[in-house]
């Protein structure tokens, strides 16, 4: 099984006893050390005692340097105060849900998609429809498509670009001819989840919803720091949205909650101010990892996967080595199960909406993918 494997890495001296009994390759968190820019910020904020809670929206500086990354990507008209910040990213995304759904409102999202989504959609208030990709087609996005499932109860469009679980990039002209069709339903809002945007391996940045027109003001983003800029563990996320949402969405987190701790911010102010460095640091340790994940399924009979532009991240179609069961949500379980008893664990394609995949995380050390991968081998091939 092992000539599987790609020869373009060395294999592993390390025997099995090295390794975890289960090597988790269904984490949404890599093996990234946090920067040192980072870590050197806040300690310098706590040896400064400079521990006072801030404005619930976050720390001016933290803003501004945001909003100075946004204009950058050709987002002039954001400003500080189209920001909050927030103790993560899921914490972002249900305070804008929170604000906006209205009972018996629906969050429109393509399928496969984060196996998040659903719950936090529902605990704000809403009901969560999919809205079907194809593997077939590379998860294609279409204009039409998007137009025959918007119905008069459709409040929200949200989408991730790059997509988890599916790393696909939509580019600028694929965005574009989508807000084509959302600028004719203009009490619809738009919400893009960036959080893996310069997790980028293709030739072209990730666009930025931002930086399209939103005559209607329907353009909401949120993004954090755990995933592109190695903050695992810090709980800083943020939400970009228009003046009225931000200050509705920071009273509730000022009756509910408090403002995300000065020293954690600072950690992000400085991530925010070396982005571009540390993104590219992920990028060259995420490269052999990820070259040794799409060689490894791809020779192996029966695997069929879109080659993922973005993320750290493998929607691997595993459908050919179902087992018989009642439902293909059943089947995809038995399988990840069986995945598991032998040594390897991956998130359910069925979580996600597409039973019979699984997502494949590649940021874990070399020597502990290609164990998995021979596990992986042994389960599926035998």
């Amino acid at each position: 099984m092992a000539a599987l494997l790609p020869d373009s890495l060395p294999p592993t001296p390390l025997a099995a006893a090295d390794f975890p009994t289960v090597i988790n390759l269904a984490s949404g968190y890599g093996n990234f050390a946090t920067p040192a820019v980072a870590a050197e910020k806040a300690i310098a904020a706590i040896q400064a005692d400079r521990l006072l809670p801030g404005p619930v929206e976050g720390l001016l500086a933290l803003r501004e340097a945001i909003a100075d990354n946004y204009h950058r990507q050709k987002a002039p008209q954001i400003t500080p105060a189209h920001i909050m910040v927030t103790p993560g990213v899921k914490a972002a995304l249900f305070a804008l849900l929170k604000t906006i759904l209205r009972p018996g409102d629906e969050v429109l999202v393509p399928t496969p998609n984060w196996f998040g989504f659903g719950e936090l959609i529902t605990q704000a208030g809403g009901t969560m429809r999919a809205l079907p990709l194809d593997s077939a087609d590379g998860y294609a996005l279409q204009p039409e498509v998007l137009e025959s499932t918007i119905t008069p109860r459709t409040r929200v469009f949200l989408f991730s670009n790059p997509n988890n679980p599916t790393g696909r990039i939509y580019g600028h002209d694929e965005v574009e001819a989508l807000l084509t069709v959302t600028r004719r339903y203009p009490d619809m809002f738009v919400l893009s989840d960036e959080i893996y945007n310069l997790i980028n391996f293709s030739s072209a940045p990730v666009p930025c919803l931002l930086a399209f027109p939103d005559p209607h003001g329907q353009h909401l983003v949120v993004n954090g720091f755990s995933k592109s800029l190695a903050l695992i563990g810090w709980g800083v996320g943020y939400l970009v949205a228009p003046l009225a949402l931000v200050q509705a969405a920071a009273g509730e987190q000022f009756a509910t909650g408090a403002a995300v701790p000065v020293p954690n911010q600072h950690a992000a102010l400085a991530a925010t101010e070396h982005s571009a460095a540390i993104a590219q640091e992920l990028l060259v340790q995420l490269a052999p990892t990820r070259a040794l994940l799409l060689a490894a399924l791809a020779a192996m009979p029966g695997v069929c996967f879109v080659e993922p532009e973005g993320t750290y991240y493998v929607f691997a179609d595993f459908r050919h080595f179902l087992p018989a069961a009642r439902s293909s949500t059943e089947a995809s379980a038995a399988l990840v199960a069986q995945l598991r008893a032998g040594g390897v664990d991956v998130v359910d394609g069925a979580t996600c909406g597409a039973p019979g995949f699984a997502r494949i995380s590649y940021a874990l050390p070399e020597p502990e993918l290609r164990e998995a991968l021979l596990r992986l081998q042994s389960v599926l091939l035998r």
